[in-house]
């Protein structure tokens, strides 16, 4: 399993001003990906990488905010070749389908629609992961835990504010991606910080945390030093993800 960074922008300004890119996660098993939150410009890094669209076999949306979701229109019309041939399988929030998210003449391309619930697990051309709880987003929000042939596990930690028993949720996953917008905590945005970070990491305590999703106060605070500094100090291997960032999942050092 390949894990690829097609952006790790998050925020509005970060994702207005392209700072980083927000082109989502993709997971590579083999011959076949399966695209995670595909925000804005996630068809450009697509096409940049040299993704071949039609062995894109699932879409899974976290949650419909725009900078996971914008692109994801466009993507499943280019995976159908328009419609003309049906392909994939889209993972979604109830939600998304109440906002028109995918649109609704292009629901019918696909192969499937799934509603994502809370807790469920679920398994598509070879890929299988399991939901987290509702997560603390202001909209229906899920994590996720893909297992792996190594029989380790990927945690994704979608957009959320900290909450009592988030660090249970991926408690004896060996690998963890965390959405970490902002360097300080501010209350009233429901986004996980530097802080948050400490303290989920503390306890689950990976073997590999990577740090993504950046807004401006990381991008200012310099994400590398800061990945850096938090590794010595919880003696955990921690990494920033950079823009189209790849890792083999089943040979980690």
């Amino acid at each position: 399993m390949e894990l690829i960074f097609l952006g790790t922008g998050g925020g509005r300004f970060v994702v207005a001003k392209q700072f980083r890119a927000s082109g989502g996660l993709l997971l590579r098993k083999d011959k076949s990906y399966l695209l995670m939150d595909p925000g804005p410009g996630c068809l450009i890094q697509l096409a940049r990488l040299k993704i071949p669209l039609n062995r894109i076999k699932a879409v899974v949306l976290s949650h419909i905010h725009l900078d996971h979701s914008a692109d994801l229109n466009v993507v499943v019309d280019a995976i159908t070749e328009g419609g003309l041939k049906k392909r994939g399988y889209l993972f979604l929030p109830q939600t998304a389908l109440e906002e028109c998210i995918p649109l609704p003449y292009l629901r019918k391309y696909v192969k499937e629609i799934k509603i994502l619930k809370e807790h469920t697990t679920y398994s598509v051309e070879g890929f299988t992961f399991k939901t987290s709880c509702k997560l603390l987003h202001g909209v229906e929000n899920y994590g996720f835990i893909f297992y792996l042939e190594s029989k380790k596990t990927l945690g994704i930690l979608s957009d959320t504010a900290y909450f009592e028993g988030l660090e249970q949720e991926f408690k004896e996953v060996n690998y963890l991606i965390l959405n970490t917008l902002r360097f300080s905590p501010k209350k009233e945005l429901l986004h996980l910080s530097i802080e948050d970070a400490r303290k989920i990491l503390k306890v689950v305590k990976p073997e590999l945390a990577i740090l993504t999703h950046f807004g401006m106060t990381m991008l200012r605070a310099n994400p590398f030093k800061i990945a850096q500094e938090l590794s010595k100090e919880l003696g955990i291997k921690i990494l920033a993800a950079y823009d189209r960032m790849k890792l083999d999942l089943e040979n980690l050092k």
